[in-house]
């Protein structure tokens, strides 16, 4: 069922998103706003706030100080009616190994409400290449085959907004870049936001309108690839990418 909400609000609007960890600030005051049909790139080294950042627009971390609306919606209020028509990826987290690939997606078809979940499982095993796989425990699937399956469980509730970690790693060049071209055509027919978080920079350049650069929790830069190339002249993001976290300035 989908909640009623302003169609003019922004897929994500984070104002002064903060968290602290005793002394540690893991991420200080960060503040953007990814338009509906948009998707940004989120970007850093280890211990840059990236999944702090994402686990806060998810609602599952509560900011030390600042607010994030999603779809409109309060995340501090009411999270539940965002989190209905958003979703998540990363292949670092694992569905439970005993359970079949169907089962894993039957269950998340379930907590999302979606009504034709046989439908939807088999659509998407389609699409993704995973049909032969559905009745084999998830526990015994090469590292490639666990990120589609984790790609089939982000996209099982058609989200209006989808948070992607990392989400073409362990696979190979050749199916790497299948999932990218997938992933531009589901929001080219959808409207999909998509945010991305990756280290893989060539992804970045091909799949985002915009970039946020953090460092130490902090946004330090942003723009889109071709401003953020033209600022630091350089000739690719990997380049740009080591001027931050080596702490050369643009220009």
């Amino acid at each position: 069922m989908r909640h009623a909400t302003d169609p003019a609000a922004p897929a994500i609007a984070a104002e002064g998103l903060t968290k602290r960890y005793g002394e540690v600030l893991a991420v200080d005051s960060l503040s953007f706003i990814l338009p509906r049909g948009a998707t940004f790139g989120l970007l850093g080294g280890n211990g840059a706030g990236k999944s702090t950042t994402i686990s806060m627009l998810l609602g599952l971390l509560i900011p030390s100080a600042g607010h994030v609306r999603v779809l409109g919606h309060d995340m501090a209020r009411d999270r539940f009616a965002a989190l209905a028509r958003a979703n998540f990826s990363s292949p670092y987290i694992a569905l439970p190994h005993r359970l079949s690939v169907r089962e894993n997606l039957k269950v998340y078809a379930h907590l999302y409400g979606v009504a034709d979940a046989g439908g939807r499982i088999a659509e998407l095993a389609g699409q993704l290449s995973l049909t032969e796989l559905l009745d084999r425990p998830a526990g015994d699937l090469s590292a490639g085959q666990k990120t589609r399956v984790a790609l089939a469980k982000s996209l099982i509730n058609h989200p209006d907004v989808l948070l992607l970690d990392e989400p073409t790693a362990s696979l190979d060049p050749d199916t790497a870049d299948w999932v990218r071209s997938w992933l531009e055509r589901y929001r080219a027919e959808s409207g999909c936001a998509i945010l991305l978080a990756s280290h893989n920079m060539a992804e970045v350049e091909r799949l985002c309108d915009h970039v946020l650069m953090l460092k130490k929790g902090r946004l330090v830069d942003s723009g889109s690839p071709s401003e953020l190339l033209e600022r630091y002249g350089r000739d690719d993001l990997e380049e740009v990418f080591l001027d931050i976290a080596r702490g050369r300035q643009a220009g």
